[in-house]
């Protein structure tokens, strides 16, 4: 009990998924290739990015929290993570699939979802470029985090596709300080 409340208060001691940093690394981001692995995921389109989020949040605790077909308890784990396919224009909206790692110990066969808006998504091994930053994250935040992202990779003229991109976020709203946030850009499109 104690282990639990611990890690939802300051988000210690939860497992993430694994990558291989590369031998090479940029001079305010990292390169990261990360293993395939399956995700509990929901997607959601709006326009507004922190609501989508909260409400991808919140279905995927459910998940976690025995709202499964097994009726399974999950370990927390992290980060949270958001990738983002943006729509065509200023206010288009925009496509949100919120997604929980699923721990070492469910990977082959993760609980499977009883909310038709979660599903089991298997990521396949990707390269992303990481750029981490502190505080509570917020919309604005991330869009000039992703910024500040694409304007290192132009200056040191690596390939990147710019978008769709990644989120994630790996702290509880309760921890207050020492945060971690990072934002994304894959190296290839994703098939």
């Amino acid at each position: 009990m104690l282990k639990a409340v611990g890690q939802a208060l300051f988000s210690t001691g939860l497992q993430n998924p694994g990558f291989t940093p590369a031998e090479k690394q940029g001079q305010d981001y990292e390169t990261r290739t990360y293993n395939a692995s399956k995700w509990v995921s929901t997607t959601l389109t709006g326009t507004d990015w922190d609501a989508a989020m909260s409400t991808g949040f919140r279905r995927l605790f459910k998940y976690i929290g025995g709202t499964n077909q097994n009726k399974a308890k999950v370990e927390m784990t992290a980060p949270v993570s958001c990738f983002v396919e943006p729509g065509a224009g200023p206010t288009c909206e925009s496509k949100f699939t919120v997604s929980f790692y699923i721990p070492v110990e469910h990977q082959a066969t993760p609980p499977e979802p009883s909310d038709p808006d979660v599903f089991i998504e298997h990521r396949k091994e990707f390269t992303a470029y990481v750029r981490t930053y502190s505080g509570f994250s917020n919309e604005q935040m991330k869009r000039d985090e992703l910024l500040k992202l694409l304007e290192s990779l132009k200056r040191d003229g690596v390939e990147f596709v710019d978008q769709p991109f990644y989120v994630a976020g790996y702290d509880s709203p309760f921890k207050l300080t020492n945060r971690r946030n990072e934002v994304w850009i894959l190296k290839q499109k994703p098939e």
